[in-house]
This record gives structure tokens, C-alpha cells and sequence, in this order.
């Protein structure tokens, strides 16, 4: 299987609102451009609090509402079906996990083999187990494709949340779907990620305008890899970390270009749009 770049988590915190919103973002950053983006929503990590929100409902709801005729799922370019498959049937091997939706083809398409062509899928794995080392590198693999896994913690497992996100490789996006300053503080200061939302819109895809590779945003700019574009881009309010490692007896620096962007209020009169 593999690797890419951006296993991305999504915190969605105790304080429970907007579940409509929070449902339809979920959707379109795990399962837009059929999941295959860098800035994917890979894992969901869900407060116990919106256990009778109706969230996960409502994710599934807009999940199977993707088709190919609106080309809203399609087919997957860097992983087949057996590759999926084999993917969904290893993380429900483990202890108390379940198939929350899809899991299957996508009815009805013409996608040659050699293509992904499943439909958007959740897998459930309880967090106790998630964290063990035997499952933590396989709950944390990326296949770019319309997959993620879900789980729940609460209060008094929120420490274990952080270290798993941490843990994780390739710290691209994430999102903290929360409006408790509180809660957005504790995660914000004790990750390190490209790019985070936090707030009740948090989203991992959809970066800011500072993230175009042309000049003031503009797309007809193409100005990607040219000495204008890399200043427009690169000379922005980030904030650059480095972390020390040793490695092979070798003291090596890490760079990391961290935004965090908030974003919190849905606005009283929003309507749910068509999935992309």
C-alpha cells in the first residue's frame, strides 16, 4: 500500500451545536474529490457529548447521496478496489470496530480494475483499541480515498486524543470543531500541524488565500514555482517551528509552517449546499 502525504484528524470538541453544519463539512472533507486530497479528513475523533446528536447519521445521509451521475464519488486513481478492501477488512479485524457505511462498489459503474471504484466508506474502532501499537499505524494510514475512521472519546480521554495526533506521521491539516476557547486552546497548544481550523466551521480542506501558488490568490496567476509566487506565498503570517531530532546519531532540524485559522459562526440563515 502507499504512502502519502496527510494522515489529517478532525476534533470535534464538547460543546454541541450547528449538527447540520458540522455533519455536511465532515462530508465534504472526508469524501469530496472521492478523498483523494491531501487535506482529506482521514479520522474523526468525536466528543461522547454528540452522541444523540444524530452527527454520525447525518453523515451517513450525505455520504449516500454521492453518485456518478452528479460526479460527486468516482473513481479512485491511486487505489483499487483490493487495496480498499483489504484496508477496511484489516481495521475490522480489530476488537469492537464496525463498518458504519459503504464498504461496497459503487453500483452500477464501468471504472476499469485498475482503478478504486468504492463507494464513501466509515469505519468505527474504539479508541482503547486504536491506541494500542499493534493498530495504531494501521488506524493511521492515509489510502487517499473516500475512507476514514471514527471514533469517540470524552473528558477523561482527551489526553490520550492528543498523543495520538502527535503521534501521527505527516502533519499537514487538521480541524477542532469547537467554539469553547477553552477546549480550542488546550488542543492548539499541544499540536503542531500545516495548517489548523478551529471553531465550529473547522474544516481540513479549503486552505486560506495565502495558500495559492500565484499572486493575490488569483488562479489565473499560474505562477507555481516562480520567484513571484513562492513570495507571495511563502512570506505571509506563518509562524516557522523547529524541532531537533536525533537520528542515526545525526541532530537533524524539522521545519514546520504553522497557520491556524478560526472560523466560527454558521450563519442563522444557512442552507446545506449540493456536495462536490
Amino acid at each position: 500500500m502507499c504512502v502519502y502525504i496527510g494522515f489529517d484528524w478532525k476534533i470535534v470538541g464538547p460543546d454541541v451545536g450547528n449538527v447540520d453544519y458540522v455533519a455536511w463539512q465532515c462530508d465534504q472533507d472526508a469524501y469530496a474529490s472521492s478523498g483523494q486530497k491531501c487535506s482529506a479528513q482521514s479520522i474523526l475523533f468525536i466528543h461522547e457529548n454528540w452522541k444523540n446528536s444524530g452527527l454520525l447519521q447525518k453523515i451517513q445521509e450525505n455520504a449516500e447521496t454521492r453518485c456518478l451521475d452528479n460526479l460527486t464519488v468516482g473513481p479512485t486513481l491511486t487505489v483499487n478496489n483490493n487495496e480498499f478492501k483489504d484496508h477496511v477488512k484489516n481495521l475490522l479485524s480489530i476488537s469492537g470496530s464496525r463498518l458504519l457505511f459503504g464498504g461496497d462498489e459503487i453500483e452500477g459503474h464501468s471504472i476499469p480494475s485498475i482503478y478504486g471504484s468504492m463507494k464513501p466508506t466509515a469505519i468505527f474502532v474504539p479508541l482503547e483499541q486504536l491506541l494500542k501499537e499493534e493498530y495504531f499505524d494501521i488506524c493511521t494510514t492515509e489510502i487517499f480515498a473516500p475512507f476514514q475512521v471514527v471514533t469517540e472519546y470524552n473528558d477523561s480521554t482527551l489526553e490520550d486524543i492528543l498523543k495520538a495526533c502527535e503521534g501521527m506521521s505527516h502533519h499537514l491539516t487538521a480541524a477542532v470543531v469547537s467554539n469553547n476557547v477553552l477546549f480550542q486552546n488546550k488542543i492548539l497548544s499541544r499540536t503542531v500541524n500545516g495548517t489548523t481550523y478551529t471553531g465550529r466551521r473547522a474544516r481540513t480542506t479549503g486552505a486560506p488565500q495565502n495558500h495559492w501558488f500565484g499572486p493575490c490568490g488569483d488562479v489565473r496567476g499560474c505562477g507555481i514555482g516562480t520567484p513571484e509566487a513562492i513570495k507571495f506565498v511563502w512570506s505571509l503570517h506563518r509562524y516557522v517551528i523547529n524541532i531537533w531530532k536525533i537520528r542515526n546519531s545525526s541532530l537533524i532540524s524539522s521545519c514546520f509552517l504553522r497557520e491556524i485559522i478560526t472560523d466560527s459562526s454558521v450563519p442563522d440563515e444557512w442552507c446545506q449546499p449540493a456536495a462536490s
